[in-house]
């Protein structure tokens, strides 16, 4: 035996090659749409609430007090924006923090509505008799 080191550079996979499934065992489920993430649902929340009012978006981040390029960001879903700054843009749009989040989970409940798993349906109690030694 040698102990020779190869001059190849050694590939250590970050994440393990997907399993693949055993015989036996049926495949697992394809997976489904993703649901949309909650930064791109504010973005184009706020992007169209500005554009409804006819505004620019350097007049609603002087009215914020936001960069242009960081309130760019935002709409684009580039961005996580803090409350602090989603409660600025918000007011600057006339709406309030609750609002814009309120418009933005509605969104979000009509883009995932046709993808959401029926409601276990409840069971009805036992109506039968039971003993007790």
């Amino acid at each position: 035996m040698s102990d020779q080191v190869s001059d190849e550079a050694r590939v250590i996979p970050l994440r393990g090659a997907p399993a693949r499934p055993d015989a036996g065992r049926p495949a697992p489920p394809e997976a489904g749409p993703r649901e949309p993430l909650w930064r791109d649902l504010v973005g184009e929340v706020l992007r169209r609430e500005r554009r409804a009012q006819e505004r620019t978006i350097k007049d609603v981040a002087e009215a914020a007090r936001i960069s242009l390029p960081y309130l760019s960001e935002v709409e684009r879903g580039r961005k996580e924006a803090s409350s602090e700054v989603l409660a600025a843009a918000a007011q600057a749009l006339g709406l309030g923090l609750g609002d814009l989040l309120s418009l933005v989970h509605g969104e979000l409940a009509r883009r995932t509505a046709p993808y959401r798993r029926p409601a276990a349906v409840p069971r009805r109690p036992y109506d039968g008799l039971a003993l007790a030694a």
